[in-house]
């Protein structure tokens, strides 16, 4: 079965082409500055490369673009278009309606428009890009796969807030969680690295990167994870401030005479470690580097980063009354062997022991806990195109 997996942002639209038999990356690329002035980056898995201009006025034209080359003679790795058996598209918010992957029809757009108010960066841009395919390709199966669906086995006393409950009955106000493409693919790679059954074993994941969020999993099923109502609650990222005391909110604001808009403006782009940091930087190897030169803000900034980590995998060992595998992944997870350590050097109460050595290795899943950690500390490549065609490959057997 050959699967285009679409990722559509409000100008970019990331695509890989995968076959689901062995799961072999047949092309990938991305369309980026849609609707400015366009530009297409491909690479196949024969070599073939393109990095090129080319005007993009909306996303259809962009779909067009990248079905185009992936059916071209000399470039494509297809025959014709009608080659590709399902499209996976990537759904960031389905609410509460969605508890797993499903066809897309009119009803399902339908209600993700309904869920665009709970992530209006994200929805409604994913919507674009189905439609455009939708209009390219209007008889070929679409698959939504929602970033908000593994997390939907959380318990009340895990997702509810401490407000009155008529503002949950009314308005669905909880914790949804994000990254939950990642945390299942991370937390199902794990168990299979350590020749575990997942349905038998406790792990935490912890995905870092620009947004990061840590994950409990428990036999399978998630019971927390750190993000929120939105992306913006749980640890400091790159420019997301994470926990914050909202009577602090009010104040800021009333002090800076600012709106609520304004506000949040400054929690989602002005915070994190780039406010830590006192504008420095929101990339982690900036940060590394300045701290190696003796830039205490960017030292501060990777501190609280790792300390905030670890309070949440403590947490969630408790929540979940222990905890067999502790897993690194995404950017910042796979590539800081640094932070890593900090973190880890919070959990030796956990009994974890990390080995040094391995701690530097750089392979698709490895471990980097020594033979007498009592937990398993891993690092996974995370792979959500991957587990976005699973998942699509698998409904479409079932619509079949």
């Amino acid at each position: 079965m050959t699967i285009l997996v679409i990722n559509s942002g409000s100008s970019s639209l990331k695509f890989q082409v995968i076959d689901s038999e062995n799961e072999e990356v047949l092309a990938k690329g991305v369309c980026e500055r849609i609707g400015i002035d366009g530009r297409f980056t491909y690479r196949t898995r024969t070599g073939i490369s393109l990095k090129e201009a080319v005007p993009m006025k909306n996303h259809t034209q962009a779909v067009h673009t990248l079905l185009d080359t992936l059916a071209d003679p000399e470039k494509g790795v297809i025959k014709d278009f009608r080659e590709i058996d399902v499209i996976g598209h990537r759904l960031v918010h389905g609410g509460e309606k969605f508890t797993g992957s499903v066809v897309i029809t009119d009803e399902v757009t339908q209600a993700m428009t309904e869920c665009n108010d709970l992530a209006p960066l994200h929805n409604p841009a994913n919507l674009v890009g189905v439609e455009a395919c939708r209009k390219l390709m209007p008889d070929t199966l679409m698959v939504g796969v929602f970033d908000t669906a593994f997390n939907q086995t959380m318990e009340p006393k895990a997702f509810l807030y401490g407000l009155p409950y008529r503002y949950y009955e009314r308005h669905r106000i909880r914790r949804y969680g994000f990254h939950g493409i990642s945390h299942k693919y991370v937390s199902r790679r794990a168990a299979e690295f350590m020749g575990q059954d997942p349905g038998r074993v406790k792990t935490i994941v912890c995905h870092l990167g620009n947004g990061a969020s840590i994950c409990a999993v428990k036999y399978g099923q998630v019971v927390d994870n750190s993000m929120g109502f939105t992306p913006l609650e749980g640890l400091v990222m790159g420019t997301r401030c994470g926990d914050v005391d909202p009577g602090a909110l009010e104040f800021l604001a009333k002090k800076e005479n600012l709106d609520f808009a304004q506000v949040l403006d400054i929690l989602n782009q002005e915070s994190g470690v780039l406010g830590i940091s006192k504008n420095f930087s929101s990339d982690f190897r900036e940060l590394k580097d300045a701290e190696i030169k003796y830039n205490d803000q960017a030292a501060l900034a990777r501190e609280i980063f790792a300390y905030r980590v670890a309070k949440y995998v403590g947490s969630y060992a408790a929540a979940m009354n222990g905890v067999d595998n502790i897993v690194f992944t995404a950017g910042v997870g796979e590539n800081d062997s640094d932070i890593r350590m900090e973190i880890c050097s919070y959990l030796e109460y956990l009994g974890i022991t990390i080995d040094e050595v391995k701690n530097r290795d750089e392979a698709e899943a490895f471990r980097i806990s020594d033979g007498s950690s009592r937990v398993n500390v891993l690092v996974i490549k995370t792979n959500e195109e991957l587990e976005i065609a699973r998942e699509a490959a698998e409904v479409a057997r079932m619509y079949h």
